[in-house]
Order: C-alpha cells, then structure tokens, then sequence
C-alpha cells in the first residue's frame, strides 16, 4: 500500500509540475484576450436579438471563466433569451482547452471538439428559443445589480497586477486542482487497475454519461479539471467527455441562481441544460464520434 501511495505521488508531482509552464503561457494569453474583448462581446450579446444563441456559442467557446457568469447575469435582467444563455452554458469549456494543450493534444483534435460543441450550443439554444416561441412561454426575470462573479477558483474578476499576476493565480489554482484531481486517479488505478475502472466506465455507455453530466453540474472549474483529466487517462468515451463538458457552465450556474429571484425557472434551465448535455454526449457515442 505505501509502495502504491508513494508511487502515485510522485507521479503526479511530476506529471503536474511538467504543465505549469504550458499552463501559465494558455492563461497569460486568456487573460490577454478576456481583457481586450469582454466588454464588447457582452455589449454585442445584449443587442444581437433572435440571433443570440449563436453569437453566445462562438463566444462562449474562447477558453475563459467569465463569460457564463456575465450570460447569467444579463439573462437574469431580461436581456439576453433562455436559448442564448444556454447556447453560452454548453459552448463554455473552462479548462478543457488549457489541460489539452499542456497535455499535447493536437490541435486538430481540439478544433473538432470545439467546433462540435458550438454546433450543439447554437442548435439547442435556437431549438429553446423556437420552442418557447411556439407555446407562448414569458420567462418572468427582473434585472439585479451584482458582481458578475465573487468566486476563487476561476480568477476572472480583474485584479491588480495585470494580465500576469492574474494568470499566476490562475494557474496556481488550477494546477493544485489537477493536482488533487490527478492524484485521486492515480491512487484508485492503484489499488483497482486502469484496465477494471476503464472497463467499469466504458462498459456502462449510458449510465456513463449520465454520470459524467453530474460532474459537469459542479459549479466550479473543478469539474471540467476532473472531466478531462478522465478523459486523457482514457476513462471516458467521447459521448461522456461531450455530456460533462457541455453541462459544466463554470460559475456561471451560481451567478444565475444568486442574480434570478425566481428558482424554479433556474430548476427549468439547469434541467435543460443536464437534458441537452446527456442527450448529445449520448448521440456522440451512438454515432462512433471521436475526437
């Protein structure tokens, strides 16, 4: 057992400090393009009308925490539709798109996932709209003046210090996630085999996914962290890593029940949302779709 623990941790000691420097490089430039764009896109979001579902699906791809949080808050205030602020919910990866680089996974590998999940995002977020349309559905909101986003684990608040001393903390906290996250997983393919979990996950395609969009429903980076570090340990089919990232919105569903006074319509979005990602994450592997 000792043999087992001491082994895990060093390889986890290894293989995390190996990512600091790619992972520090992907958020400088995050910070860079957050900072350059996010008004403007948030400003766009809220005058683009009945085309909202797909402009929040190209933006919401761009690797950063802040956006579902602002989609929330401007849905919250009417401004923006259910079907838009879905559209940003399941485009938004968190940290998929950093942990893919600092892994080497190729580019074309990560322009595919992308480009499926703006796909999805855009069609479920026009298909909400229609449908709310059509049974003539009015979504009682009321507008809140709050801070987008009061949370630790992202960093996307502006701090002092600039785009480097942000991308610092971030990249400090994410890594002491993939940290605790890789080292549970190094530890249970210990003491259980990765052949046995591999087998377990994969030989339950559909329950598989439906669990992995529970993780994704973690209001907080951690879940995309804990969903592609799966993923890359071959742990999860395609259909479950689609179905928990889709569903991981960030801090974006606690921005959303903390700015919208009327719960039970959040209840009717996350529902949605954990529908839509499990429906395609369950479509991804009926199809053989790979990444």
């Amino acid at each position: 057992m000792q043999e087992i623990i001491l082994e895990s941790l060093l390889d986890t000691i290894k293989d995390t400090v190996t990512l600091i420097p790619f992972l520090f490089i992907t958020y400088l430039v995050m910070e860079w393009l957050e900072r350059k764009t996010e008004d403007q896109s948030v400003a766009a979001l809220a005058r683009i009308g009945k085309f909202g579902p797909v402009f929040g699906a190209g933006v919401g791809i761009i690797p950063q925490c802040g956006f579902s949080a602002a989609a929330a808050s401007l849905y919250s205030g009417g401004v923006i539709s259910v079907g838009t602020l879905l559209a940003v919910f399941l485009s938004t990866s968190d940290e998929m798109v950093p942990i893919f680089l600092s892994a080497s996974v190729s580019p074309a590998a990560i322009g595919k996932l992308l480009l499926t999940k703006f796909i999805i995002a855009m069609t479920t977020g026009l298909f909400a709209d229609f449908l709310i349309r059509v049974i003539h559905y009015t979504f009682r909101t009321h507008k809140h003046i709050h801070d987008l986003c009061e949370q630790d684990e992202c960093g996307w608040e502006d701090e002092e210090g600039g785009i480097v001393h942000s991308a610092f903390v971030h990249t400090a906290k994410i890594t002491v996630f993939i940290f605790i996250v890789s080292l549970a997983i190094s530890l249970l393919v210990g003491f259980l085999g990765e052949e046995a979990i591999a087998s377990f996950l994969t030989g339950i395609p559909v329950l598989g996914v439906f669990l992995s969009g529970l993780i994704g429903l973690i209001p907080n980076c951690a879940a995309s962290v804990v969903i592609t570090q799966l993923y890359l340990k071959g742990m999860l089919t395609p259909g479950q890593l689609l179905a928990g990232l889709l569903v991981s919105a960030g801090v974006g569903i606690l921005v959303l029940i903390r700015t919208n006074r009327h719960q039970a319509e959040n209840a009717r979005v996350i529902a949605a949302l954990y529908a839509s990602g499990v429906a395609w994450g369950l479509l991804i592997d009926l199809l053989g779709i790979t990444f």
